[in-house]
């Protein structure tokens, strides 16, 4: 069998308090976008031991680290399945802050479950997704949730881009988490992003913020320069996505020419959904 996992963007980013772990508890708004990996599964029970290939972007980690593996190990823990040959065609950029490690974690579990009918609820996917990575849990469900604590916390939102036109640059540019959360203040928002969505999205400037460019701009002044550079080509709203080095802008109509204003960056445009 064969899925497609999706990227993500966040719309908005607080980072609300320190937890006594040394994470961050944070408020965000993980909406699904479609940029798309393919991660493809064939039975080999002639096997002794799972299999893993990949193509496309090629990512520096050994294949056990892969999310995807990760996914299938945890899964071995807990439920009985034939051996597999695992294939990944990677498309979805890393670093960018659009959970492509995530989704794939995610859908690989669902696929599994799928696959093999193996009768795992959403809810226990979840618990074991939120063993991954933080972003993870959002992708069993994948459709916009409102998150909070690390991002394992869901709840639904009702909200939708769809009728408009998603741009997302990403800047051949690698931010270290320490970087991210260096000069990060925590601090709880004035409104939540449950209410400031509902404002017309030409109103979202100034309002619904990514905590993580305060830290990020001054070290990486291109990416400020995307973002200000969206809203002059007439986006509604434009942001930072996770802790970088994406940037998205929401339009009204497709943009022209994006490949030659953004030559050595990653482009994508898409509707949203």
């Amino acid at each position: 069998m064969i899925c497609f996992p999706n990227a993500k963007i966040n719309i908005g980013l607080n980072i609300v308090s320190k937890r006594p772990d040394g994470y961050h508890n944070l408020e965000t708004i993980f909406y699904p976008i479609l940029i798309k990996d393919a991660l493809e599964i064939i039975v080999r029970e002639e096997q002794d031991n799972d299999s893993f290939f990949e193509a496309g972007l090629q990512i520096d980690a050994v294949p056990e680290n892969n999310l995807v593996m990760k996914a299938l190990r945890l899964m071995r823990k807990h439920y009985d399945f034939p051996t597999i040959e695992v294939h990944l065609l990677k498309k979805i950029p890393f670093g960018a802050g659009i959970g492509g490690g995530s989704a794939d974690a995610a859908f690989m579990l669902k696929l599994l479950n799928e696959t093999f009918k193996l009768g795992v609820s959403d809810k226990e996917l979840v618990s074991l997704a939120v063993q991954l990575g933080a972003d993870c849990p959002f992708f069993v469900y994948n459709r916009p949730m409102f998150a909070t604590g690390v991002g394992e916390e869901l709840k639904d939102v009702n909200f939708s881009l769809k009728g408009y036109t998603l741009v997302l640059i990403k800047p051949d540019v690698h931010i270290p988490t320490k970087d991210a959360f260096a000069n990060i203040k925590p601090v709880q928002p004035f409104s939540s992003l449950l209410d400031l969505i509902q404002l017309p999205i030409e109103d979202w400037k100034g309002k619904i913020v990514n905590d993580f460019e305060t830290s990020i701009f001054p070290k990486y002044p291109l990416i400020k320069e995307i973002k200000e550079s969206l809203y002059e080509r007439g986006a509604l709203y434009a942001s930072m996505t996770g802790s970088g080095s994406s940037v998205f802008g929401i339009f009204k109509n497709e943009v022209k020419d994006l490949e030659n204003l953004y030559p050595d960056c990653f482009v994508w445009q898409g509707e949203g959904v």
